[in-house]
């Protein structure tokens, strides 16, 4: 709690991690604000560097290989931290941790504007993840420790409203910067929103904590456990495409990984105080919403990455206009997101996360019937409009499920798992479906270019560049009868991967369903109800 500014909420409420009922409505407002804005900073950050890799690649003379690690060291650092964020929320406040990961994160942002080399971007990108992996669990938790159980419902839909459409607006932001000015821009204007976040969060957020955790350090064995382990397992997903699964710095860091999470559920198991209390993974609700948000969000991570490469690659849209392609998505999640978040107060978890994956498989499904020439209004835009609906019905109350399922003062713990969760299954997602996509691609595309009748020297020279898949460049001397038969053989090739990724997708999406109807109760009766 910072000095000479009086809050409205209770301060001795506020450090059990009860603000809730003592906090005025403007008191949550700003406490929702300030967890929107902070979730934007590492959301939207992680997909302009998508964005703004082609003019990074070509300002600072990176490697293809380089560049790719301007995106992972981001991911690596985030994902490998996140349960470790959580966790320092919970002992020395979350107030207090999400402003160090939010400054930090505004600090890295300002160095990779300022870098002038690609190590110097990477380096200041790790450290952007780092920030994100204190910042993310924390604006989840600050929400838990400020709304009754009765209001969060509400409270995470329009969390997760807002945070989409920041999430969805930052690619278009980001390459209009980077088209009108330069590379540098799209991480500078992370420092001005990251001072707004201070601002508001020193002035307005109550400080939460766990009160029974009072005095107690960091559970260093168990952190460490858990950073190698996630970072082992992350590292993986990331390097199995470039490095394949043969290669042995990906074997050695899944074992790794593997190894260092079993060896941190035995470690916990010993401590008096975990970082990770075991008996959250016995809490039924928890254990269900968990499996659920993997299976979920490998379908939403998976097929959304293939996705556009479908659009830009084989439609012929620019990537301007596939990033617009998926307006409609954002559109539901913003509009939506509040109202399927009060379904919880009304009806319980169950049927929403029931309701939600079904039609997000639905929206899958109809995803997969695109052809090679296919129309965006009929082929693609039904589609995303019906998975945006589905997504938008489940993912506010499956947040609601995973913070009411544990009581406050470890909700800073909760929300870092859940998080952890989702953005190893996104990877597993890539990796996996990428592995799928080569098993279909490659066969149907050497049996389209036997029967296409091109020279064998051009087939030869598209089939050495089939790990590109429909980015696969055609010699720019060949016919334009050719050309188009070549064409029509990648395109098609990758198409039939396409549609066997949006039908597992909409499997996974159907499997989430099916964990929602067995695992979760149909009412929580108080927070931490589930527990078994």
């Amino acid at each position: 709690m910072s000095q000479g500014i009086r809050l409205p909420c209770d301060e001795a409420a506020a450090r059990r991690g009860e603000c809730l009922s003592a906090c005025t409505a403007g008191q949550k407002r700003w406490v929702l604000a300030a967890s929107i804005l902070g979730s934007s900073l590492a959301f939207v950050d992680g997909t302009v560097a998508n964005v703004a890799v082609p003019a990074i690649q070509h300002g600072l003379s990176a490697t293809v290989y380089e560049a790719q690690w301007v995106i992972e060291a981001y991911a690596l650092l985030l994902g490998a931290l996140l349960l470790v964020g959580g966790s320092l929320g919970d002992l020395h406040g979350r107030r207090r941790v999400f402003l160090a990961g939010v400054g930090l994160f505004g600090l890295a942002s300002l160095a990779c504007a300022l870098s002038q080399t690609v190590h110097q971007l990477i380096a200041a990108r790790a450290a952007q993840g780092v920030g994100g992996a204190l910042l993310v669990p924390g604006s989840l938790a600050l929400i838990s420790a400020t709304f009754p159980q009765d209001e969060r419902g509400k409270a995470f839909g329009t969390w997760a409203g807002f945070t989409g459409v920041t999430s969805g607006g930052g690619p278009l932001v980001g390459g209009w910067l980077i088209d009108h000015y330069s590379w540098h821009w799209a991480f500078a204007v992370n420092v001005p929103l990251a001072l707004v976040v201070l601002g508001i969060t020193w002035a307005r957020v109550p400080e939460s904590r766990d009160p029974a955790k009072s005095g107690t350090k960091l559970d260093t064995p168990g952190a460490l456990l858990a950073t190698l382990g996630l970072g082992g397992i992350v590292f993986a997903f990331i390097e199995a495409p470039t490095r394949g699964w043969r290669s042995m710095a990906v074997l050695l860091a899944l074992v790794v990984g593997i190894a260092s999470l079993a060896a941190f559920i035995r470690v916990e198991r010993a401590r008096p105080s975990p970082m990770l209390p075991l008996h959250l993974l016995r809490n039924r609700n928890f254990a269900g919403a968990n499996l659920l948000t993997l299976l979920l969000y490998a379908a939403l991570g998976g097929g959304l990455f293939f996705l556009p490469l479908n659009l830009i690659q084989v439609q012929g849209l620019s990537a301007t206009a596939a990033g617009a392609a998926l307006l409609p998505f954002i559109v539901m999640m913003f509009a939506l997101s509040r109202w399927a978040g009060g379904l919880v107060e009304r009806y319980g978890a169950r049927l929403p996360l029931v309701v939600g994956p079904l039609i997000a498989a639905g929206g899958f499904a109809l995803l997969a019937l695109a052809g090679v020439h296919a129309s965006y209004w009929s082929a693609f835009l039904p589609g995303i409009s019906v998975m945006g609906l589905g997504m938008a019905v489940a993912v506010a109350p499956l947040t609601t499920t995973v913070m009411n399922a544990v009581g406050p003062e470890v909700s800073g713990t909760a929300s870092g798992v859940n998080n952890a969760v989702s953005r190893v299954a996104g990877l597993l997602a890539v990796a996996v479906f990428g592995y799928l996509m080569a098993s279909i691609f490659e066969p149907r595309l050497q049996q389209a270019l036997v029967s296409s009748g091109l020279r064998g020297d051009v087939a030869d020279g598209i089939w050495s560049q089939r790990a590109s898949l429909a980015a696969i460049a055609l010699p720019q001397e060949l016919p334009a009868a050719a050309a188009a038969a070549a064409r029509d053989a990648v395109h098609a090739s990758f198409v039939a991967g396409y549609h066997w990724i949006m039908a597992v997708s909409a499997a996974l999406a159907l499997a989430s369903a099916v964990v929602a109807a067995v695992w979760i109760e149909p009412r929580q009766g108080g927070e931490g109800a589930g527990t078994q």
